[in-house]
């Protein structure tokens, strides 16, 4: 579920009125923030209502404080039911000790810099991508491509060498601009991501989309797996083993 997931839809774990409505709106992983959504004054309300939500049966990954703050720890023990934990400002592998499915959210320099050690510690499904936090800690646009592209690319490549699920890309500020939500995500598809954070859930669908390979695409990948295993020439173009895995995961993708 976690590591093939699209779309993490965040809600603040002080705002228990709006869980279910985050668990109907059709995203593959609702995230319930203890961290950022959620001011300082609020923590502990906040963990008691995201414990009381998973108690009751329901799955959903929770973001909680970051290794270090006051919070973390009594986070983690109230996320003791939740599919997975995500970590904010996971710099280290020892951020992540003693928790068996973890999604490290990696939004410093520090994180980027050490990502291919939070991709391979223990228990670690797929790293998340931390564009706003990142974007302030190295003084650039959030905005810019050419800024963060680097960091975005370390990360997946951080994540094919050590074996775990590709990354998840970071959230699009523009709450109701969908071309902006669509054009982000089909750029984070380009760079290797399959999954993307959402602030708000009308932008599910528009990820769901984005995802979603071109009916183009699929004939081709379609064309190329016709042809068998070995060495053979589409439209002109070399079909070897690469090839055929490339045109595997675009129908898989299509598939979703």
């Amino acid at each position: 579920m976690i590591a093939e997931a699209r779309s993490f839809l965040f809600v603040p774990g002080d705002r228990p009125d709006r869980f279910a409505k985050a668990a109907a709106a059709g995203a593959d992983v609702v995230v319930l923030d203890l961290e950022d959504a959620v001011a300082p004054a609020a923590k502990e309300e906040a963990r008691a209502h995201v414990a009381a939500w998973l108690a009751e049966g329901h799955r959903a990954v929770v973001r909680v404080n970051a290794a270090g703050t006051p919070w973390h720890a009594a986070d983690v023990a109230a996320a003791r039911d939740a599919v997975a934990v995500m970590v904010p400002k996971a710099e280290r592998p020892s951020d992540l000790d003693g928790l068996p499915s973890v999604l490290p959210l990696v939004e410093t320099a520090r994180g980027i810099a050490a990502a291919a050690g939070l991709c391979a510690a223990p228990g670690v499904v797929r790293p998340v991508f931390g564009s706003i936090d990142l974007a302030a800690d190295i003084g650039v646009d959030p905005l810019s491509r050419t800024a963060l592209l680097h960091a975005r690319s370390s990360l997946v490549l951080a994540a094919a060498v050590a074996g775990c699920a590709p990354p998840v890309d970071g959230v699009t500020m523009a709450l109701s601009d969908v071309d902006a939500v669509r054009d982000d995500t089909r750029h984070a598809v380009e760079l290797g991501f399959t999954g993307k954070l959402c602030v708000h859930p009308r932008q599910v669908p528009v990820v769901h989309e984005a995802f979603r390979p071109s009916d183009e695409e699929v004939a081709w990948a379609r064309s190329v797996l016709a042809v068998g295993d070995g060495v053979a020439a589409v439209d002109g173009r070399m079909v070897d083993r690469p090839v055929l895995l490339r045109a595997r995961r675009v129908l898989d993708r299509a598939s979703k």
